[in-house]
């Protein structure tokens, strides 16, 4: 157990979903369209961003250490991503999904959760703005990239989804330097 969670932890290797980077881009923002693909997904409610990432998170490495119907280890993959549907007012409980992407080996057919809390969820393909950022990325920092992405998007006149939005992390939390995190916003799809 220990090694696979050394594995998960210092690996950089690991699969990422695949996209297409348009060649249009923002000066400080990527635009990048997913292909449509299958995550393990959990939701939770509640007020704290770094919370629901953290029981989530734990949910999801249990599925893939082999808390699965077919008790077949997962590899890890990156990024992490949590999915966020806020309350409707200040003191609301807002939604997070969070989500592994299944690796191309179990895109097919992915193993069944044995928790009723997780789910394998079909993204359908999707655009993305995304803004890149480092460091380690608490709470605040999230909504603060997050505020200078839609800012960036206002500047250049971008039609975008304000709700929901999404966090993205690369690295494990004893990755020190050269940390990737990102936030995402939904490109509005024209009628």
């Amino acid at each position: 157990m220990l090694k696979a969670v050394g594995q998960v932890l210092f690996s950089s290797g690991l699969q990422n979903p695949k996209y297409t980077a348009d060649e249009k881009k923002g000066e400080d923002y990527e635009i990048r369209t997913y292909h449509a693909t299958k995550w393990v997904s959990t939701t939770l409610s509640g007020m704290q961003w770094d919370a629901a990432m953290n029981s989530g998170f734990r949910r999801l490495f249990s599925y893939i250490q082999g808390n699965n119907n077919n008790k077949v280890k997962v590899e890890m993959t990156a990024p992490v991503t949590c999915r966020v549907d806020p309350g409707a007012g200040p003191a609301c409980e807002s939604q997070f999904t969070v989500s592994f992407f299944i690796p191309e080996e179990h895109q097919e057919t992915p193993p069944e959760p044995s928790d009723p809390e997780v789910f394998v969820e079909h993204r359908k393909e999707f655009t993305a703005y995304v803004r890149t950022y480092g460091g380690f990325s608490k709470e605040n920092t999230k909504r603060e990239e997050l505020e200078k992405l839609m800012e960036s998007l206002k500047r250049d006149g971008v039609q975008y989804v304000e709700n929901p939005y999404y966090a993205a992390g690369y690295d494990s939390p004893f990755k020190l330097t050269n940390r990737r995190n990102e936030v995402w916003v939904l490109k509005q799809e024209q009628e």
